[in-house]
């Protein structure tokens, strides 16, 4: 399936670029990756959504992929809560929102801090993202996005050895054509495709995703939510998934065995029927 160039401006100048998938009159959802990631990761959820009859938009969030840079490095967790709110409120009915990691962040807080949360997204997935995370999983996605940010790689195939190297239990690509949409190459070399400003300052960034705000935000969530955990995720345990359905006044959740905190890239059809049959009881197509 080809998808439509999207494209959305923020208050602030940013201008976010996507993909759409499917007919424009159907029920509409919004894919948003997680940092580091770009709207690519959602290819093969977009195109199943949109083959059930979904109008499936992932897009890049600032500073990642296709999307612009921020000014000064506005990379807060409200600058993105801010952008899913503004595109959120775009489509002529409320959007489904599908956020994994920063973009379930974003979701969280763009939907839960809204004047009306019904009114931003119809319905919320978080994949593997609770207002309470394991510090330790923090920590090991930052290194990982950190170790090789200003040197970059000689080739893909270094990529492809060094992500292999991070997510072990995931067999390594036959290609490494697939990668090339996650990078840029600049002076014979390849860099990846977000904005070395997303990572300024870690440790404020992650003091600024307050666990209090975040459970605040999501007792506000007034549509259905689904908490979508990698089984062997090192980030999310069964006693904070937990704690997000007791917060979330219709909030469920879902364990994808075998998967870890990359829940879509690495079980992808499980992932998929997940979220499928959680759409399709909040309103799906006819």
């Amino acid at each position: 399936m080809t998808p439509t160039a999207v494209k959305y401006q923020m208050a602030d100048g940013v201008v976010l670029r996507g993909d759409a998938y499917g007919a424009p009159d159907g029920p509409p959802v919004l894919l948003l990756h997680g940092g580091g990631q770009t709207r690519h990761a959602w290819g093969g959820a977009a195109t199943a959504l949109a083959n059930a009859g979904f109008y499936a938009v992932a897009i890049d969030q600032r500073g990642h992929g296709d999307s612009d840079w921020a000014p000064g490095n506005d990379y807060a967790i409200t600058d993105f809560a801010t952008d899913m709110r503004t595109v959120g409120e775009s489509f002529a009915t409320p959007p489904a929102s599908v956020g994994a990691s920063l973009g379930g962040l974003a979701t969280l807080l763009g939907c839960g801090e809204a004047d009306d949360p019904a009114a931003i997204a119809r319905a919320v997935v978080l994949v593997d993202i609770t207002p309470t995370v394991e510090r330790a999983g923090v920590e090991r996605i930052v290194n990982f996005m950190q170790e090789r940010m200003i040197e970059g790689f000689a080739n893909l195939d270094e990529v492809a050895d060094y992500v292999a190297a991070y997510l072990p239990d995931r067999p390594r690509p036959k290609s490494t054509a697939g990668l090339e949409k996650n990078l840029r190459q600049r002076d014979g070399r390849w860099y990846w495709h977000w904005d070395p400003g997303f990572m300024t300052d870690i440790d404020a960034r992650m003091d600024d995703r307050d666990p209090e705000r975040l459970k605040a935000a999501t007792r506000r969530l007034s549509m259905p939510a689904l908490l979508v955990r990698g089984g062997k995720s090192d980030l999310v345990t069964p006693e904070t998934a937990q704690e997000f359905v007791d917060l979330a006044p219709k909030g469920q959740f879902v364990d994808v065995g075998g998967a870890g905190h990359m829940v879509a890239g690495d079980k992808n059809d499980v992932f998929i029927d997940a979220v499928m049959g959680f759409l399709d009881e909040s309103g799906g197509p006819a």
